[in-house]
């Protein structure tokens, strides 16, 4: 009975998030403009066809990132700005059950947003990929590690533009330090550590392992790291929670 009651709760949740944030047109076509974007800048760049396989996971990883950090940052300090937020918490469910339904629609939308960048590189471009269960893995442990971050974001947020302010602080950078467009080894020496500390780079060696094997770190090392960089990111949002918004 309590197990059907949190599963309720948790439904409800999710639904009233779907509903009210993640299917509206503008958020819909946001997952199809971006990607479409990237990709003619990159034909425009080089004046000819581009090398599929180079930027084929930078533009996955980066629909997911910025698509998945925008909305859960920005919904939930919109929620705790409307109060609606603190409705939720004075609600008879745990704060972990209560936290995991408010992640799992944003990391829904970043899987969604990734299948329209997949299809476009595979059945347009012609892109091969060599191992499809890691893809698929890749991607979906790549939206929950960016939810948690758009989580560790939201918490330490008061007002929306705040929220905003500081996703763009890391995001950006990121798409520089992570391998995105530019592979790691590549980068200047002093700049690899840091690359290192953010798991942003973890998910993308996964993506360049399942559609060309140009990865630079061993699979299970990148999912193993990712694991620990999420259970850390979930539970340290946790604590702030509960230090910050519950008295």
């Amino acid at each position: 009975m309590k197990v059907s009651k949190s599963f309720t709760a948790f439904r409800s949740i999710l639904l009233k998030d779907m509903k009210n944030y993640y299917l509206k047109p503008p958020n819909i076509s946001w997952g199809i403009i971006f990607p479409f974007a990237w990709m003619l800048m990159m034909f425009i760049k080089s004046k000819s066809a581009f090398d599929i396989t180079e930027v084929f996971p930078g533009i996955v990883a980066m629909s997911i990132l910025f698509g998945t950090t925008s909305m859960l940052s920005v919904t939930i300090t919109f929620e705790r700005k409307s109060r609606s937020f603190e409705r939720l918490l004075l609600a008879p469910v745990r704060i972990e059950l209560l936290v995991l339904a408010k992640v799992t629609g944003a990391i829904l939308f970043g899987i969604v947003n990734s299948v329209l960048p997949v299809l476009i590189s595979v059945l347009y471009f012609r892109s091969g990929v060599m191992h499809w269960a890691t893809l698929v893995s890749g991607i979906a442990l790549l939206s929950v590690i960016s939810t948690f971050m758009g989580l560790f974001i939201a918490v330490s947020a008061k007002e929306v533009f705040e929220a905003q302010t500081y996703s763009n602080f890391y995001r950006f950078p990121m798409i520089f330090l992570c391998g995105l467009f530019v592979p790691v080894p590549v980068l200047p020496l002093f700049i690899q550590p840091l690359s290192c500390l953010l798991p942003v780079t973890y998910g993308v060696d996964i993506l360049r392992y399942s559609i060309s094997e140009s990865n630079f770190l061993p699979v299970a090392f990148d999912l193993g790291i990712l694991v620990v960089f999420c259970l850390a990111m979930f539970y340290i949002s946790i604590f702030n929670i509960r230090r910050k918004w519950i008295v």
